[in-house]
C-alpha cells in the first residue's frame, strides 16, 4: 500500500510539474531595431527600455495594441509627444504614466488603470532601460492576475526588474492593492 501511494504521489508530482511548464509563459528577447532590452511575454506584454518613435510601428506589427510610456518627459531622448503622436499613428492606445523608479503609489496606481482599461492588452510597456516598466507589471500580476510573489517575481527578473528596492515596493504594492 505504501508503494503505490509513492508511486502514485511520484508521479503526481510530476505531472505538476510538466503541467506548470506548458502553461507558463516564455519570455523571449527579441532584436528589435530602435527598442532597447526587450523583452517579451508571448501574447501579453513585453517590457522594454527606451524606444524611439519611428519603432512604435514595429511594436504594432508585433501584435501590441497598447503602449504605456513610464518615462517622465524631462528624460533625455523621452520624446513623449512624438511617441504619443506614431502611436495614434499607427492605431494603437497610448498611455503616459510618469515613474522615476520611487515607491510611488499614485505612479502604481495610474499604471494599474492603464493596464486594466478594457482594450489595453496585450501592452508594450516601457520606460528608458526596463526595470521601471518590468516593475510595474510585477504590481499588476501581484494585484490583478493574483500571481504567488515567487511566481510573479521570476517573470519580472526575466522582463527587465533588476532593483531590489523597487521591486520589494511593487511586491508590497501589489498585495496591499489586490482586486
Amino acid at each position: 500500500m505504501r508503494v503505490h501511494l509513492s508511486v502514485a504521489t511520484g508521479l503526481l508530482a510530476i505531472v505538476c510539474v510538466c503541467a506548470s511548464s506548458a502553461l507558463a509563459q516564455q519570455v523571449t528577447k527579441p532584436i528589435v531595431p530602435g527598442i532597447t532590452n526587450l523583452a517579451r511575454v508571448e501574447t501579453t506584454v513585453a517590457c522594454a527600455g527606451a524606444i524611439t518613435p519611428e519603432s512604435v510601428v514595429e511594436v504594432k506589427k508585433m501584435g501590441f495594441v497598447s503602449v504605456i510610456n513610464l518615462r517622465r518627459a524631462s528624460e533625455e531622448g523621452a520624446n513623449v509627444e512624438k511617441e504619443e503622436a506614431a502611436a495614434k499613428a499607427a492605431g494603437i492606445r497610448y498611455y503616459h504614466v510618469p515613474y522615476d523608479g520611487s515607491a510611488d503609489p499614485k505612479a502604481a496606481d495610474a499604471f494599474l488603470t492603464a493596464i486594466t482599461t478594457k482594450g489595453a492588452e496585450p501592452a508594450f510597456i516601457h520606460c528608458a532601460g526596463g526595470n521601471r516598466a518590468a516593475t510595474m507589471w510585477l504590481i499588476k500580476r501581484i494585484a490583478i492576475d493574483h500571481w504567488d510573489v515567487d511566481r510573479a517575481t521570476k517573470e519580472a527578473i526575466l522582463l527587465g526588474q533588476t532593483n531590489p528596492t523597487t521591486r520589494q515596493f511593487a511586491i508590497d504594492f501589489g498585495q496591499a492593492h489586490k482586486r
